[in-house]
């Protein structure tokens, strides 16, 4: 008899006769958390195929009592638990698959009796100790345990396995040398056991003893020795794979190998750096399926033979880079028509680059950096009209760039740099619009102006001409490529002034017009670039006043050296004094107009202001008596704060941060928090400005309010800059949520937070947030939300702050809908940081949105995310996400069950002798928690997917939670 279902909760087959007595319910979800028990009666069930439904429970002791049980699929169901040891009952099972839940403990030593057990699906699952169970199963035709915890070795008991066919062992803990008996298994077609500690080399007879062996994958260990040659005799091979191991000596002829599909040796210490290193690439031209051939980061030696034109034509991945090859490209390499990705760079390669490369309609990315390769880049690459990245820097190029690049208009990065190139910089090159992330023509002898062409690239992040000839004025097209985030054109001979139009580069970072012909005053606009780090206008002649603000206030990170016309700014730069006196005869020419037209234009203004000022005065005197407290402290100084905390005392210490540390101060009577910048750390001055910017303008009751800022010199004379807020006295919410085990804590309730407080915080958080993002003057992004920056007030009302990682998005361009801006790169901190910025994703709302999700997880499961049980593909998103289907105390933070069971006794203690109503109420009570936690999980949960734009809206999410706390509150939950 068979019983199976799907998700959809039909029973696709079930016996008539029995069909009446199970408890179908609307889904097989419900009936197996509440009736599995009903199991037991079905005594001569033989196939239960119960998958992807998502139960959450445990496995039931029951299935034992199935004793005809043959067919057993519970995958992908969020199964917990262990593994019943009592399954050993079933004597007949012959297919076991648990694969894809979240089982724990080891494997039950009793499972070695099912002698009939011919298939077992245990992969994906936090499965933990030996594997020796599985040496007994002496009819075992297919293992897949990978994806676990497992540890020990692979005994020798599977090598009397004769039956064996599959083994796959992947992505477990490992150790020891694998039993030579296992490779005598002449069963076996497929053997995976990467990302392991195995150590120990493969047999000289491999190839011999394992004749069907179809997918070899040792990936990722510890293993020594050579590469057997009798690996040509395994012929019906498809996948070799032994990267990222410690393997020596010459490869081996692979000329029997006519099935493989992958071969993968790479990152190993195969060669000797010698010529015939390659000359088994010869032997798999026969390897007529082959799709990936890797065989870079090695010692491989020797020229690259011609025969590499002759691989198949499916080849789709060729890796030979950072090896010790010389001699030239062959242009019969235009004969693997299908090949997607050519990396060559870091070898010896001489002679030109073949223009036959061109026929590679297929190439996406094509890498020769570093070599020594000559001659023209060929006109033909222009043809590649997939071609994402084009990287030939680091070479010895020469002749003009070929316009017909501009024809590759996918081209997201484009590297010359570093080579004889020569001529003007083609129009059609700057104007390719899909340049995104790199364009680099530096490093060589290009001449003439810098085309107009260039304000095409309103996508592109860097842009590097420096060390060239070129000549004329700054192009003012320069100004639409509002992303940019690098901009160097030193060492060259442009002339003129600075362009306004550079205004709009808000976002840059670093900007290098050094060793040109520049002049002309330095535009006041840069103080106001937020983001500059690195300034270098040295060797020009600029003139007149250089500004004080900003960049200009940090000598180290501007360089203004060579240009003798310029005065004033701060004394570090050691500039002179700015003589303000102008001609006097043409000052005196124009005092008589002055006496006249300044009387009569302050007469006018004054009446304006005037009457502006009484309409003014009426409406916000009485603000201003409110306010004058708050004023007072509007400017402080260094000495200020140095007595206000007891000259930073070490006692005063409330938090340390990335940037800088916290301390307690009192000013003025009033308690405050001084955040003093370690202006030594790479960043902490942009964050500075960052936060500064960013608090200037924003006002919300849950962001954190800043006094003012001191921009000032330390009596060393070194540079003090410090942030002054509001004083929270509850600290920060990462103390109440992972308190120190070291502090002495008087009252130790005073670290519990109970489940209303918890929401009330997610609510204050999610207003801030939605804030920043929808109703501020500019859109703005955190970029570092976290639970150390969130503090809590007297009342418990949650404050969003630090803003030293703080995005602005653009106003002109800013759609709710594709909120995104050109900051590319990881912001934040590990585990809270959004997985597209790892991939150099742009900076969006989004990711605040997925860093919220996980502070919901981290608030109500009482687990960091950077927790140590979170690592081998676990993260704290996947175990809520399976565990969510469950039991949810099996999860949730301690305190929050604790709570539960105190919500009952409070009920008890009122009326004893009403137990059967207060028992009832205690249910009521508890069961309404952990139902609330369940919803506030999926909010994280559904706040921290992976795709950017699948997350839920902070509107939503705000609105979910407030529905959630009205449920507490109609419910009388204690908070």
């Amino acid at each position: 008899m068979t019983l199976s279902t799907s998700a959809s909760g039909r029973v696709s087959h079930v016996a008539a006769a029995i069909r009446g007595s199970l408890p179908w319910t609307s889904s097989p979800r419900n009936w197996w958390g509440q009736y599995h028990r009903t199991l037991g009666i079905l005594s001569f069930l033989r196939e239960l195929q119960l998958q992807n439904n998502s139960f959450g429970n445990e496995i039931p002791l029951e299935l034992g009592r199935l004793q005809r049980l043959q067919i057993l699929m519970l995958s992908n169901n969020s199964l917990g638990g262990q593994v019943p040891a009592n399954l050993s009952r079933c004597s007949n099972l012959i297919l076991l698959d648990f694969s894809y839940n979240m089982l724990v403990g080891e494997i039950p030593v009793e499972i070695g009796s099912l002698s009939m057990l011919t298939r077992v699906y245990i992969h994906d699952n936090n499965l933990i100790g030996s594997i020796d169970p599985f040496g007994n199963l002496t009819s075992l035709q297919e293992l897949s345990a990978a994806e676990n915890i497992f540890d020990g070795g692979i005994p020798n008991g599977f090598g009397r396995l004769k039956n064996l066919q599959k083994l796959a062992l992947g992505v477990n803990r490992l150790s020891g040398v694998i039993p030579p008996s296992l490779f005598n298994l002449s069963s076996l077609t497929m053997f995976d056991v990467t990302v392991n500690q195995i150590k120990g080399s493969l047999p000289w007879d491999l190839g011999y003893t394992l004749p069907n062996i179809k997918f070899l994958n040792i990936g990722d260990n510890q293993f020594t020795g050579s590469i057997p040659v009798s690996m040509s005799n395994a012929s019906k091979l498809h996948y070799l794979i032994t990267v990222q191991n410690k393997l020596t000596g010459k490869v081996p002829n692979f000329e029997r190998l006519q099935n493989l599909e992958w071969l993968s040796i790479s990152d190993n210490q195969l060669g000797s750096g010698e010529a015939g290193d390659l000359s088994f690439l010869s032997s798999l031209t026969n390897a007529t399926n082959l799709q990936l051939l890797g065989v870079n980061m090695n010692n491989f030696g020797g020229i690259l033979p011609e025969s590499i034109g002759n691989l198949s034509s499916n080849l789709e991945v060729l890796y030979l880079d950072n090896n010790q090859i010389f001699g030239s490209i062959s242009s019969g390499i235009a004969n693997i028509l299908n090949l997607q990705s050519l990396y060559i760079q870091v070898n010896h390669l001489t002679g030109h680059i073949p223009a036959e490369i061109g026929k590679l309609q297929n190439l996406q990315e094509l890498n020769l950096v570093n070599n020594k390769l000559s001659g023209n880049i060929p006109s033909s690459l222009g043809n590649l009209s997939l071609l994402n990245e084009l990287i030939l820097g680091a070479n010895d190029l020469q002749g003009n760039i070929p316009s017909s690049l501009g024809e590759c208009e996918n081209l997201q990065l484009l590297y010359l740099s570093q080579n004889n190139l020569s001529g003007t910089i083609p129009k059609e090159v700057v104007a390719i619009s899909s340049l995104s992330i790199y364009l680099d023509l530096s490093q060589n002898q290009l001449s003439g102006s810098f085309p107009m062409e260039v304000g095409n690239l309103i996508n592109l992040g860097s842009l590097d001409v420096s060390g060239n000839l070129l000549s004329g004025e700054i192009p003012s097209t320069l100004g639409s490529c509002v992303l940019l985030e690098t901009l160097r054109m030193g060492s060259n001979f442009f002339q003129g002034h600075i362009p306004s139009s550079l205004g709009f580069l808000r976002g840059i970072t670093e900007l290098d017009l050094s060793n040109n012909n520049l002049s002309g005053e330095i535009p006041e606009y840069l103080e106001g670039f937020d983001s500059l780090q690195e300034l270098n206008l040295s060797f020009n002649n600029f003139e007149g006043a250089i500004p004080t603000k900003g960049v200009f206030s940090n000598s180290s990170r501007v360089s203004v050296v060579g240009n003798s016309k310029l005065c004033g700014g701060i004394a570090e730069l050691q500039l002179p004094e700015c003589n303000y006196e102008g001609d006097k005869k043409t000052r005196s020419n124009s005092t008589f107009t002055l006496a006249i037209s300044i009387p009569l234009g302050f007469l006018g203004l004054g009446l304006v202001v005037c009457a502006l000022y009484i309409c003014w005065f009426r409406k916000t005197t009485k603000d201003n008596s409110s306010a004058d407290s708050e004023n007072s402290l509007f400017r402080v100084t260094y000495q200020s704060l140095l007595q206000a905390t007891n000259g930073f005392s070490s006692s005063n210490l409330i938090g340390a941060g990335s940037f800088g540390s916290v301390y307690k101060g009192v000013l003025d009577g009033r308690i405050i928090a001084v955040k003093v910048l370690n202006l030594l750390r790479q960043g902490a001055s942009k964050s500075f400005i960052s936060e500064c910017e960013a608090l200037r303008n924003i006002r919300h009751r849950n962001l954190v309010k800043v006094l003012t800022a001191c921009s000032s010199v330390d009596y060393q004379g070194n540079d003090f800059k410090a942030l002054v807020y509001e004083f929270m006295v509850n600290g920060s919410l990462k103390e109440w949520l992972h308190p120190n085990p070291n502090e002495d804590v008087s009252n130790e309730e005073f670290r519990k937070l109970n489940l209303l407080p918890r929401i009330n915080i997610t609510i204050d958080v999610a207003c801030a947030l939605n804030y920043l993002h929808n109703h501020g003057q500019t859109p703005i992004v955190h970029c570092d939300l976290r639970p150390s920056n969130i503090l809590l007030d007297k009342e418990m009302t949650a404050h969003v702050g630090d803003f030293g990682l703080a995005k602005f998005l653009p106003n002109v361009a800013y759609d709710s809908s594709t909120n995104e801006t050109g900051s590319i790169g990881i912001r934040g901190s590990i585990g809270y940081t959004a997985p597209e910025y790892g991939m150099g994703s742009v900076v969006s709302t989004y990711g605040d949105v997925y860093s919220f999700g996980i502070l919901l997880l981290e608030m109500f499961t009482g687990k960091r995310p950077t927790d140590e049980m979170f690592k081998d593909g676990l993260s704290i998103h996947g175990f809520v996400k399976k565990a969510l289907s469950g039991d949810v105390s099996n999860i949730a933070d301690l305190t929050l069950i604790q709570q539960a069971e105190d919500e009952g006794e409070d009920e008890e203690e009122k009326a004893e002798t009403s137990m059967e109503k207060s028992n009832k109420q205690s249910f009521v009570r508890g069961q309404k928690i952990l139902e609330c936690l369940t919803l506030v999980l999926e909010i994280g949960i559904a706040c921290s997917l992976e795709p950017p734009r699948e997350r839920m809206d902070i509107n939503d999410a705000i609105a979910k939670l407030h529905s959630i706390k009205n449920s507490l509150l109609e419910c009388d939950i204690h908070g």
